[in-house]
């Protein structure tokens, strides 16, 4: 019955936010809430902003209608009202980055004043561990990151809304298997709600969701998994959050490296992130966030096998079929990973790519001298910190 019930709630979602993304586009035009093409966008055109307030759209009614009601499930919708109409001003008017944040913390502090907050947390080999009185500022932090870290992904056509999609897919399916069924349900409609945007939002995109659209989405996504897998007493509470999130945490996490290492401003805007570094090397937006779509699928579905392949008693006692079943999730999510790794050079092959300079100076057509070690020098660090190179893998 609760399956049921997510399904009807996405297919609600869906709905509402398939249909009101278009009112919310002509809304943008009007107030201003435009994204001109800039050099550090992958448009071409001015395009309308605010599609958050057609999420907000879908994830209120969905809401109202079928996830069972109490104070922490309106403390949610509440929050996430609050941060889509921060996140709507910013798109207007571009708040200073002390603002935003500010508005993304007091968003946030709604749902944990509202009781979705974590006390304490089962991890594998130590059992539960508690989080006393600082279970509420852990959540806190966390839900601002979270909202952050989809607000970093959110930089080609379809990218945010998608992974999204999947992100509370799978995080509906794992809190509906662990009895969490407002979580379970309200994932669901996160994942309506951020479909039926896409649709609008896929490349070529008609409209962006916005500041408003991407922390919406985050503090969505940071309430269910709390909710719906870490208030849990799973074993791997913790690490299906992780795997579900890792694309854009991972993403964040080398953009905001880069900068540092670079002494740049963490909030300043750059071309680091995977997505600018697909166009680098002449991915078309297309095939950039198929792409990562397909990583995140790998990750999801590594998360929905260590829910569900019965490897292990929890005793210790392991099955050697259901094992290599296990084994075989995690090598194709670590295959995944590693490809995009090699694809981007996020690591930097620099011997490699010291080989690859060297043929190309002395082969056919080159220059007679070959190039100096100097100059090799100076462009493989020019490609490190900008990511922009040639491919290693051709299409």
């Amino acid at each position: 019955m609760n399956e049921l019930t997510a399904l009807l709630a996405f297919c609600v979602a869906a709905a509402c936010s398939l249909l009101s993304t278009p009112l919310v586009s002509r809304l943008a035009f009007r107030v201003g809430a435009v994204d001109q093409p800039s050099e550090r966008g992958l448009h071409d055109r001015p395009t309308p902003s605010l599609g958050g307030l057609a999420i907000l759209a879908g994830v209120i009614v969905a809401g109202a209608l079928l996830v069972p009601a109490d104070a922490q499930v309106r403390g949610i919708l509440l929050g996430a009202a609050l941060i889509t109409a921060v996140g709507a001003v910013d798109d207007v008017f571009a708040l200073s980055p002390a603002l935003k944040l500010g508005g993304q913390v007091a968003a946030a502090l709604v749902p944990v004043l509202s009781g979705v907050h974590v006390e304490n947390i089962t991890l594998p080999f130590l059992g539960h561990v508690g989080l006393g009185v600082g279970g509420g500022a852990l959540t806190l932090l966390g839900i601002v990151a979270v909202m952050n870290v989809v607000n970093f992904t959110d930089g080609v056509d379809g990218l945010a809304a998608g992974v999204c999609t999947i992100a509370a897919a799978t995080f509906a399916v794992i809190a509906l298997s662990l009895g969490r069924e407002q979580a379970g349900i309200l994932a669901a409609v996160i994942a309506g709600a951020a479909i039926g945007f896409l649709w609008h939002n896929f490349h070529p995109a008609s409209i962006f969701m916005g500041d408003a659209g991407s922390n919406l989405l985050g503090l969505l996504l940071a309430c269910v998994a709390i909710q719906g897998v870490l208030k849990t007493a799973a074993v791997v509470a913790l690490v299906f959050p992780l795997a579900i999130l890792a694309v854009p945490i991972l993403d964040t996490g080398f953009v905001l490296a880069k900068r540092v290492k670079y002494r740049r401003p963490v909030y300043q805007a750059d071309r680091w992130h995977f997505h600018h570094r697909f166009s680098n090397i002449g991915f078309s937006q297309r095939r950039t966030v198929l792409y990562l779509y397909g990583w995140t699928l790998a990750l999801a579905a590594l998360a929905l096998a260590l829910r569900f392949v019965p490897y292990s008693d929890d005793h210790g006692h392991f099955d050697t079929e259901w094992t290599l079943v296990m084994l075989g999730f995690g090598a194709i999510a670590f295959t995944a990973s590693a490809y995009l790794v090699y694809i981007l050079e996020i690591v930097k092959f620099r011997r490699l790519r010291e080989r690859q300079l060297r043929r190309a100076a002395g082969g056919p057509g080159a220059p007679a001298a070959a190039i100096a070690d100097g100059e090799i020098e100076a462009e493989i660090a020019r490609e490190v910190e900008t990511g922009e190179f040639e491919a290693l893998a051709k299409d």
